[in-house]
């Protein structure tokens, strides 16, 4: 996955009960572009980007990161290893900024190493003046920042983040979008969920809708490569 520009997603499909919620999925990500996944509420927009990182089984999926397509068994552990979701309310450990930060980081690196590594996620996230602050007293916006400097850490391929910017204050929205636009200048391909396409007028790509387990391309700005011929898509173009 890691030198593949194109991570080629077949045929997913998920359900709940009898509730159909991905309903057999197909689309791709290219290295350094941002798509944009929209839908309403129990879309399935989260459980999509959970099951792309590897961490919900689907029904049936064949995903392609340029050995050929492979099936759950096959590509689970990959996707563990290089596409990482970020929740809508990052998770804080117990502990300072920098602590916080420490667990993005491989435990064979020296304390030296793993210091200076810390301070470069402190500084690409200008947070240096917050670094000793404990992490659950921060704003929502500064938790968001902890959060994406911890995946800077890990280097991912693929960036799954759902709602980055939801309860956030311009201020903070702004700066949260500044630390993506950074990830996309680095190659990162990330799929970014969110209820307001507006936020994000300089990232996104493309615009992809679920709608009643389909999935529905909603512009043709910087077009993905879709099979038009596969029956789950229907372009409102």
């Amino acid at each position: 996955m890691t030198t593949a520009d194109q991570f080629n997603v077949h045929y997913l499909k998920k359900h709940y009960a009898k509730r159909q919620v991905l309903d057999e999925v197909t689309f791709s990500l290219q290295a350094g572009q941002t798509h944009l996944l929209s839908g309403d509420n129990g879309a399935g927009k989260t459980t999509l980007l959970r099951i792309l990182a590897g961490l919900e089984k689907p029904d049936s999926i064949q995903i392609d990161l340029g050995m050929g397509p492979l099936n759950w068994r096959h590509v689970k552990k990959p996707l563990q290893q290089h596409a990482l979701y970020l929740h809508q309310h990052p998770y804080m450990f117990d502990g300072t900024v920098s602590y916080n930060l420490g667990y993005a980081i491989g435990v064979k690196l020296t304390k030296q190493e793993r210091q200076r590594q810390i301070d470069k996620a402190l500084e690409w996230a200008d947070l240096k003046q917050l670094s000793q602050a404990p992490a659950k007293s921060l704003s929502g916006g500064e938790k968001q920042r902890v959060s994406l400097a911890r995946a800077w850490l890990k280097r991912p391929s693929i960036l799954l983040l759902d709602e980055p910017t939801s309860n956030l204050d311009q201020e903070s929205r702004h700066r949260t979008l500044s630390l993506l636009e950074a990830f996309k200048s680095d190659g990162t391909a990330m799929l970014l969920a969110s209820h307001d396409p507006m936020h994000f007028p300089s990232l996104i790509d493309q615009h992809l809708r679920l709608d009643q387990g389909k999935l529905i391309r909603i512009d043709d700005q910087n077009p993905i490569e879709f099979d038009q011929t596969h029956p789950n898509f229907r372009s409102t173009a």
